[in-house]
C-alpha cells in the first residue's frame, strides 16, 4: 500500500495495492497489522454503508462525546471528501484537506477523532463504506456549516442538495467551545 500525506499531518490517505486482470480485481480494504504500522492503530467499532445520488452534499459532521475516527472508501462511484480540523489548540485548527475517492483509484482516507467530515457526490450514485472508532451517538452529533467562509472549502462547482439540518449548522467561529473537541498531542 502507498501512504500519501495531506496538508494536515494527522490525516492519512491510503492507496491500497490492487491486483487486477480481465476478470476484475482484488484488494485488502483493511488489515489491522498493516494499518497499525502506518499509524492507524484503532479498534474500529462500527462499519457503515452510505448511498447517495449526484449532487448530494453531506456534512460537515462530528460528535462531541464519543468522537469518531473514520476510515473511508468508495465501493461504487466518486466523491469529493473533506476533513476539517476542529480541535481547539491544534496547529491546523480551521484548516481542511480534501481528496477524490472513487471506485477506480481505490483511495481511502483516515480521519482521526476531532475532525468534521463531509463529502459531495460527483458520480450518478455512490456507495461509500466507512469504519468508525466509536459508535454513533445522536445526542452527541454536531456539525459546522458546509460553506463556512473562514474554512473556505474549495468545493467542486455544481449545484448541491443538502438536508435542512446540514444547511442550519453554524460557522466554526460561532460554535461554543464546549461543542468542540480539544487538541491532544
Amino acid at each position: 500500500m502507498k501512504v500519501l500525506h495531506s496538508n494536515i499531518p494527522d490525516i492519512i490517505i491510503i492507496e491500497p495495492q490492487c491486483f487486477g486482470d480481465e476478470r476484475g480485481f482484488f484488494l485488502e480494504s483493511f488489515h489491522e497489522q498493516h494499518y497499525a504500522e502506518i499509524g492507524i492503530a484503532n479498534n474500529f467499532k462500527q462499519d457503515n454503508l452510505s448511498r447517495s445520488s449526484h449532487g448530494i452534499l453531506r456534512g460537515l459532521h462530528y460528535q462531541v462525546e464519543q468522537p469518531q475516527g473514520k476510515l473511508i472508501f468508495v465501493a461504487r462511484g466518486e466523491i469529493f471528501d473533506v476533513a476539517v480540523d476542529i480541535r481547539q489548540g491544534s496547529p491546523s485548527f480551521g484548516q481542511y484537506t480534501s481528496t477524490i475517492l472513487n471506485d477506480e483509484n481505490h483511495r481511502q482516507i483516515y480521519i482521526p477523532p476531532g475532525f468534521a467530515h463531509g463529502f459531495c457526490v460527483l458520480s450518478e450514485k455512490v456507495d461509500m463504506i466507512y469504519k468508525c472508532t466509536d459508535y454513533y451517538s445522536k445526542q452527541s452529533e454536531r456539525g459546522i456549516l458546509w460553506n463556512d467562509p473562514t474554512v473556505n472549502i474549495n468545493w467542486p462547482a455544481m449545484d448541491f442538495t443538502l438536508s435542512e439540518r446540514d444547511q442550519g449548522f453554524l460557522a466554526l467561529n460561532d460554535i461554543a467551545a464546549t461543542d468542540l473537541p480539544s487538541y491532544k498531542k
